[in-house]
C-alpha cells in the first residue's frame, strides 16, 4: 500500500514539473512578445546562451522568446531526470538504465544541436 502511495507521489511531482515548465515558458514567451511589441527590435535572433542573455540584460523581446522555447525544450529533459530517481527509489533498476541512456542521448542531440558552423 504505501509502494503504491509512493508511486502517486512520484507520478504527480513529474506531472506538476511538465506543467511549471510548460507554464513558466508560456509566461516568459508572452514577456518576450509583449516586449517585441512596446519595442520593436533591430538586432540579430539569439541563437546562443550568451547572446541570449546579453539580450534579456538589454529587455530584448526576442532574447526572451528564445530563453522561453529553451526552458521549454529543458522541460522534458528535467522529467526524464526525475523519472530516473523514481525508478530508482522504486527499485527498477532496468528502467534506471533505460532512462539514463535516454537522459545521455538527449543531451548529446542537444550538445551537437548547439555546434554553431
Amino acid at each position: 500500500m504505501e509502494d503504491k502511495e509512493e508511486i502517486l507521489a512520484i507520478e504527480r511531482s513529474i506531472g506538476y514539473i511538465l506543467r511549471i515548465g510548460v507554464i513558466v515558458s508560456a509566461v516568459i514567451i508572452v514577456i518576450g512578445m509583449l516586449l517585441l511589441f512596446i519595442q520593436p527590435s533591430a538586432q540579430a535572433v539569439p541563437i546562443n546562451l550568451p547572446m541570449i542573455i546579453h539580450g534579456l540584460l538589454q529587455l530584448n523581446g526576442e532574447a526572451f522568446i528564445m530563453l522561453g522555447l529553451f526552458c521549454l525544450i529543458l522541460t522534458p529533459v528535467l522529467r526524464v531526470v526525475v523519472s530516473i530517481f523514481a525508478f530508482a527509489k522504486e527499485k527498477d533498476y532496468l528502467y534506471v538504465w533505460i532512462t539514463v541512456i535516454v537522459l545521455v542521448i538527449l543531451v548529446i542531440g542537444m550538445s551537437l544541436g548547439l555546434v554553431e558552423k
